[in-house]
């Protein structure tokens, strides 16, 4: 993996005849998210199960991703994440379509919490469920009752 974010600042230093600082690479568990840059760390991680899984789409497509908006961030600053510049870096520098999301299967990834309410049952987010550790509250929008863990131990996992 290091081989192709370097190789991809390569391609970067080529196309706008200057160097970039290369950055922190980790591979961390980061919920569907199968990279994500930090820009002002100079870090991208990458989801370690995502990439196993799907390895060609991650080299082709997912690192140039990233890159592209460490890349923005120096060359630019603050600007949309997605914006012209980062669409342009995609095409115009890695020769890839400026796609914002993948399309990789995240069943084994994705932990849900099953919650109730009056009428049906919810499958929430890590996050949903630790906002409501916290003590937020979510309604159904159809009964409109406060959802709630349908299993005690719900409320233990993390």
């Amino acid at each position: 993996m290091t081989d192709a974010v370097f190789y991809c600042y390569e391609q970067a230093e080529r196309y706008f005849k200057r160097t970039f600082e290369r950055p922190t690479i980790t591979f961390r568990r980061s919920g569907k998210n199968a990279g994500t840059a930090f820009l002002q760390q100079n870090r991208v991680n990458f989801h370690p199960i995502l990439f196993k899984d799907n390895i060609d789409a991650f080299l082709s497509n997912v690192v140039p991703h990233e890159v592209s908006h460490l890349l923005v961030w120096t060359l630019f600053g603050r600007v949309q994440p997605h914006g012209k510049e980062w669409q342009s870096i995609m095409h115009h520098v890695f020769h890839c379509t400026p796609n914002t999301t993948h399309h990789f299967d995240v069943k084994k990834v994705a932990r849900t919490f099953n919650y109730v309410c009056d009428c049906d049952t919810y499958a929430l987010t890590t996050r949903r469920h630790n906002n409501i550790l916290k003590g937020a509250q979510y309604k159904c929008r159809k009964c409109r009752t406060l959802l709630r863990a349908s299993d005690v131990s719900c409320l233990k996992a993390q």
